[in-house]
């Protein structure tokens, strides 16, 4: 269509539509200005709501004439008379009694109370996904959000826990979408709808190999926001001291944030004791024989609500109990090798998890005592998957995490 209209000239466009004007002897009312020039009383214009043509209303009749209308035409009829306006309020000093609309000067928080309404209550927005994208295009275009930086804030990388896979992301990927933002969900190998025996998973390179190779592809001017759930954690440690030009920020929900030279099952032995329903919900699987060491951990799933998703929606936990796979247990007992001019170079957040039964409240407390991250948020009445029992809470936390200046004092590891 831009091609087709492209044929048609203003200057034909304005000589038909006065031209046709004239024919149906509609009055030709003029104004004065202030120079002496006449002006002709402006159309209003009624946006059709079939698209195929405007209606134009004139002054002084009560005819209505239809048009296939150049809008190019319009927005430039449209910026003369704003200038014309703007030329009028300067010479008459009455500029400055104009501001502008609250929506223009902060568009973000015109929607604030609703959106904190529905975040308190746990309510998933009811507005459509493309309004909702275009009023978070709009709001970066207001807030000036163009340079390098912030849209290297602006894509986000979701790495699941052990068991879980990408669909468990579903409510978080659908939020930050909406809110305009670049999301992509990964499978770890032998994970969701990675087709991978998890038994043969003895690495943790092998593990992340998807996440690897994602960023691998990544184009070098562009980062992410890595977020890691559960030994998810561990994961993005792993690759953020691979690829930390790649990764302008790290989110840990309620996951494995380790130390150089822990291993996942080094932190998570620290909480042997204190939580005796997780170690009931671990199944251990031998297939190498009774004789070696575990290949992989599966979960008893009469158990998996009371652990991983005390408050979540019963449909959702239907979802996680036909979806949950084998964790490899051969990762887990890697121990990290990070260093501060990588790993340490990266902003780090941690997202506790207050009703969590399977890494508790007072783990997490440990590891961030022992790596302090930049800033540490808290959900309130989460269970260890947020995402899915507090989706539009977390979402809430990446979108002000993403907001943050990258250009911060870093903490060393």
């Amino acid at each position: 269509m831009g091609n087709s209209l492209a044929c048609f000239s203003k200057k034909n466009q304005t000589t038909k539509i006065r031209k046709k004007i004239n024919k149906n002897n509609i009055p030709n009312t003029r104004r004065s200005s202030s120079n002496g020039r006449h002006i002709p009383p402006p159309p209003c214009i009624s946006r059709s709501t079939s698209r195929k043509s405007d209606r134009i209303i004139y002054p002084n009749s009560s005819r209505i004439i239809d048009h296939d209308i150049d809008h190019d035409y319009i927005r430039e009829q449209a910026r003369v008379a704003a200038t014309l306006l703007l030329q009028h309020h300067h010479q008459n000093g009455t500029f400055n009694q104009f501001e502008r609309s609250v929506s223009l000067r902060d568009p973000l928080n015109c929607s604030s109370r609703k959106q904190k309404r529905n975040y308190n209550n746990n309510i998933m927005p009811r507005s459509s996904s493309s309004r909702r994208a275009r009023s978070m295009s709009d709001s970066l275009l207001h807030q000036g959000t163009t340079n390098v930086e912030d849209l290297n804030h602006k894509h986000f990388v979701l790495v699941h826990g052990g068991g879980f896979g990408a669909w468990c992301w579903y409510k978080t990927t659908t939020l930050l979408k909406e809110s305009g933002y670049h999301v992509d969900a990964i499978d770890l190998t032998g994970s969701g709808a990675h087709f991978f025996d998890s038994n043969n998973i003895s690495t943790l390179s092998q593990y992340v190999k998807p996440l690897t190779d994602f960023l691998e592809k990544f184009d070098d001017d562009k980062k992410v926001i890595l977020v890691g759930h559960d030994i998810g954690g561990a994961c993005i440690s792993y690759v953020m001291e691979l690829y930390p030009s790649k990764v302008s920020a790290a989110i840990f929900v309620a996951a494995a944030m380790l130390k150089s030279g822990q291993s996942t099952l080094d932190m998570f032995s620290v909480q042997l004791g204190l939580n005796n329903l997780c170690q009931r919900a671990q199944i251990f699987r031998y297939a190498n024989g009774k004789d070696q060491p575990p290949t992989s951990i599966d979960y008893d799933k009469s158990l998996i609500k009371e652990v991983l998703f005390n408050q979540t929606p019963t449909k959702d936990v239907e979802l996680a109990s036909v979806s949950m796979r084998q964790v490899p247990f051969g990762p887990l007992t890697e121990k990290l090798s990070l260093s501060s001019t990588n790993y340490g170079s990266i902003p780090r957040f941690y997202v506790k998890t207050q009703d969590d039964f399977a890494i508790p409240a007072s783990l997490q407390e440990v590891m961030i005592d022992s790596n302090q991250p930049e800033q540490v948020f808290q959900i309130k009445g989460s269970d260890h998957s947020p995402f899915l029992s507090k989706p539009q809470a977390l979402h809430k936390i990446l979108v002000e995490i993403s907001n943050i200046s990258p250009k911060m004092n870093l903490k060393t590891i």
